[in-house]
């Protein structure tokens, strides 16, 4: 639900202001403030980890559906306002698959259904397997339903160390502070949930899905065309107690660190115990997407529904070493909510082949922030960036209702940037502010801003964050 409401408000800003700008119809003040308010007050932190007591876990719930309601509402009075199209509220252009269909969409603005240049998917069995091809990936489903190869037919290997996105179940039983922590002890025993069955339930040029039964619930495996990405989900129906559920990928990738996304920008942590301190993480935390990559080669794996995640190093019996990094799904603890997690979660992630850190964060954001397809011819957008490493993450009208156009931008990549922003007709040169949308005297905070036609030229060190205000004409 949190995830859920972050998405959904950065669209409701990012459309609203590009309605009130380019239709002129009213921006919602009023009602963003107090939904913003709602959803930062339910990132407290016992609510979000979910360590509250079962009337908490409840009420969160239900404000967490009352709020996606709506900001879906705010969402498609805008983008109705904008005459309709495929609407991307990510930071880069796309062109990808969504249901049946092919579109192409600007980053921050609305594309349209568009001729499929990718090679169409195929649908192939193999001794009792079901393998799906485009043409960049060639992905195998054994008959339990486990991802047995992804082979990157770009780069000519495989991705794959062991079976992947396989189900694992441990005992949970912390000595102290059930909800609260995870104790390392739970890694002795495992159990890996094969009971599965798979059957191709999509099957047309552009997409095809195998669905694999299992007893706890079930997965999916989707290929489209012209993606070197393996979309997954997770239907889990969760009914345990004292354990916790995470999900396996072996990677054929040396790596002695990997990287995580956090807020603007990502880390790196090893791999490796070496130390007491490298011990001690054994669990930690990441935001939409961890990269693991040996010199040459690298492999996202894309997470917009979960949080936490381990990754190790191991060792083949033949030789080489290999890391793998498993998501956290769900735990089970019994206090001080003995029902806590109970019922269905449905998990989407996605494996990314041949993909460096630039590339994993524009699959991140992607796949966090999906297309949104109404019928209509599309429109500009409101913002545009020459320099892929810049990523938009905000564009909002100026919380006093001066009309003033703010854009809070960072570098995503981890270097320096220099990009030129081009902003709307009818905006005066912007100025870069703080976060609460006042002039930023600060220089060792301040980003350099030069003027530019249509807008300015900006300056960013690495992961620096920049907020621009743009006066209205």
């Amino acid at each position: 639900g949190n995830r859920r409401a972050e998405r959904l408000l950065r669209e409701v800003e990012l459309w609203a202001a590009t309605a009130a700008v380019h239709a002129g119809t009213p921006y919602p003040y009023d009602e963003l403030d107090e939904l913003w308010k709602t959803v930062l007050l339910h990132q407290f932190h016992d609510i979000l980890p979910g360590s509250s007591i079962g009337w908490v876990h409840r009420e969160a719930v239900a404000t967490a559906a009352a709020v996606t309601e709506r900001l879906e509402r705010l969402v498609g009075a805008a983008t109705a306002a904008l005459g309709g199209g495929a609407f991307n509220p990510g930071p880069y252009p796309r062109a990808e698959v969504v249901g049946e269909a092919w579109y192409e969409a600007p980053a921050l603005g609305a594309g349209t259904a568009a001729p499929c240049p990718a090679e169409p998917v195929r649908v192939e069995r193999r001794d009792g397997a079901t393998v799906l091809h485009n043409g960049l990936v060639r992905v195998t489903v054994d008959g339990a339903g486990r991802l047995v190869s992804v082979l990157d037919l770009v780069a000519g290997r495989e991705v794959l160390a062991g079976p992947a996105n396989v189900l694992q179940l441990h005992p949970d039983f912390p000595p102290r502070w059930d909800a609260w922590d995870l104790d390392a002890s739970y890694r002795r025993t495992r159990t890996e949930l094969t009971d599965g069955t798979a059957e191709v339930v999509e099957r047309h040029p552009l997409a095809a899905t195998v669905q694999v039964t299992r007893a706890i619930g079930t997965q999916r495996v989707r290929l489209t065309a012209g993606a070197r990405r393996v979309d997954l989900e997770t239907d889990v129906d969760w009914q345990q107690a004292e354990k916790v559920l995470k999900v396996a990928f072996p990677l054929d990738v040396h790596a002695d660190r990997y990287a995580a996304e956090v807020q603007f920008g990502h880390v790196h942590r090893p791999t490796h115990t070496n130390t007491s301190w490298d011990a001690a993480r054994f669990e930690a935390y990441g935001h939409r997407w961890l990269h693991v990559a040996e010199p040459g080669y690298g492999v996202g794996l894309l997470t917009p529904t979960s949080y936490g995640h381990d990754v190790s190093r191991d060792t083949r019996p033949e030789g080489g070493t290999t890391t793998t990094v498993r998501l956290t799904l769900l735990r089970a603890p019994r206090f001080p909510d003995p029902r806590a997690d109970r019922g269905r979660h449905l998990f989407r992630y996605a494996l990314l082949a041949g993909a460096d850190v630039a590339g994993t964060v524009r699959a991140g954001y992607a796949h966090a922030l999906p297309l949104r397809v109404t019928a209509g011819g599309g429109g500009p957008p409101l913002v545009t960036v020459d320099d892929p490493r810049v990523a938009v993450e905000a564009v909002k009208l100026a919380d006093d209702r001066s009309g003033d156009l703010v854009v809070r931008l960072y570098e995503a990549v981890g270097g320096h940037a220099r990009a030129t922003v081009t902003l709307p007709a009818g905006f005066g040169p912007p100025v870069a502010v703080d976060l609460l949308e006042e002039p930023l005297t600060d220089p060792a905070l301040r980003p350099g801003v030069e003027p530019a036609p249509g807008g300015c030229r900006l300056s960013l060190r690495p992961f620096q964050i920049a907020t621009l205000r743009a006066p209205r004409g």
